[in-house]
């Protein structure tokens, strides 16, 4: 007799009641999803994940009370802390930067499809970032135009990784998943979230979007 997976937790923040019931109908008919909460602003939704501990927060960005751009910083800092997704319709480069400099792990816009809404979700429980198209163009744009940095070993965050933590790490910068990281090492995904985990905390990041931008800026 097999054990099924755990499903994933997500928390939907959203002030529109109608994207709100969109967003919860599609999920709902994806196998191993759950909506486990709902909530209406920032406020909210940092006091729901701390009681239902999702895997997934999906967050709007423009909502009353709190916005979800503060709201990010509080939903990473809560232990667990889940996976912040942002879902917009407003993709601009300051946004997008900002959300992901604060620790978020995905930006979504609003006209994605069902099944890619439903992918991201899992991919984001998995640990791998989540980026619309339109999107990583902003993200990589801004990491080509960083102007010159100092070597990677002039780093001391980059200087406390293991050799292997660095070649995940190199890996992390070419926006690769950790599927991908473990075929390319020739090792297990639960391995290399290992590693991602040490390298996030070694280096004081809050995802591995921030881990990614590190290795740009630092020339990996």
């Amino acid at each position: 007799m097999t054990t099924a997976e755990p499903s994933v937790r997500v928390l939907l923040a959203d002030d529109e009641e109608m994207i709100r019931r969109g967003v919860q109908l599609i999920l709902s008919h994806a196998e191993g999803i759950e909506v486990v909460a709902e909530a209406v602003n920032g406020e909210q939704a940092v006091a729901l994940a701390a009681e239902h501990r999702p895997d997934v927060a999906l967050v709007d960005i423009r909502m009353p009370v709190l916005d979800g751009l503060a709201a990010v910083p509080r939903l990473v800092a809560l232990d667990p802390a889940p996976q912040v997704v942002m879902l917009t319709t407003f993709g601009d480069e300051q946004n997008v930067l900002r959300a992901l400099s604060d620790g978020a792990t995905g930006f979504l816009l609003k006209d994605e499809g069902p099944q890619e809404l439903i992918s991201a979700v899992r991919a984001a429980a998995a640990g791998d970032a989540v980026l619309s198209p339109g999107v990583t163009g902003t993200v990589i744009r801004r990491m080509l135009s960083g102007g010159t940095t100092p070597p990677a070993a002039a780093d001391p965050r980059i200087g406390h990784l293991t050799d292997r933590e660095r070649e995940v790490l190199a890996m992390l910068g070419r926006g690769l998943s950790n599927a991908d990281i473990a075929r390319g090492l020739g090792i297990g995904v639960g391995t290399v979230k290992t590693h991602v985990g040490a390298i996030l905390d070694k280096t004081g990041s809050t995802s591995r979007v921030q881990a990614a931008l590190l290795a740009h800026q630092a020339g990996i």
